[in-house]
């Protein structure tokens, strides 16, 4: 029953609005992406082009739901998930672009670079307003406000992934609206990422907390 559920392989505009999906869902939270990318794949609710196969991998699987659950606790303590979040401005959008540049195959060569580019772009995009977002609750004394703000990060991943198998163009639709506020504020989210290696930088130069985001 769930086969007959699957999606076919995405190709031409489909492919592309799941791909602004994947990229923006990397750039909140890279571990949940690969990994719902993989079960939505096992259970039979998107069929993924062979180039993408990998993140079906059961150890990928797996991997991925490891360190899932290290963010999800330490993205809530002070000093750890600010080095995190700087560290990971490198592994999100790079995994997003090296997912675009994957998925993109068919694509003549100098198509694929644009594609890969503009997914390194979203990625970089929802990173900056994640980042944005905790540094604008960071004054707040209480811990629940940056919890609460954690935990809506990664179910809107959850639900965006499999939003996107089911209406991949409303979807991107609701990604594209995302992109829109970020493009808004966008010297806020740059002030941020700044903002972020700076304190992050402090933090291991004083081995003590700065600032949390």
């Amino acid at each position: 029953m769930l086969a007959s559920m699957a999606l076919p392989i995405p190709d031409g505009t489909r492919l592309a609005a799941i791909l602004i999906v994947i990229c923006f869902s990397a750039g909140l939270n890279v571990y949940a992406t690969v990994g719902m990318l993989g079960l939505l794949s096992h259970s039979s609710l998107i069929v993924l082009p062979d180039s993408l196969h990998a993140v079906a991998n059961w150890y990928v699987i797996a991997g991925c739901g490891v360190l899932f659950l290290v963010e999800f606790i330490g993205d809530k303590v002070p000093v750890f998930d600010l080095l995190w979040n700087a560290i990971h401005t490198f592994v999100r959008i790079p995994v997003a672009a090296v997912l675009t540049y994957s998925a993109t195959n068919q694509l003549p060569e100098s198509q694929r670079i644009i594609a890969t580019l503009a997914g390194a772009l979203i990625a970089l995009a929802a990173h900056g307003g994640k980042t944005a977002a905790r540094a604008a609750i960071t004054p707040s004394p209480e811990p629940f406000s940056n919890i609460a703000l954690s935990l809506s990060e990664d179910s809107a991943v959850v639900f965006l992934m499999w939003f996107a198998t089911r209406h991949p163009f409303s979807a991107a639709g609701i990604v594209v609206i995302a992109l829109g506020i970020i493009a808004v504020a966008a010297r806020t989210v740059a002030g941020a990422i700044a903002r972020l290696f700076r304190d992050a930088e402090n933090a291991i130069e004083r081995g003590a907390p700065v600032g949390s985001h």
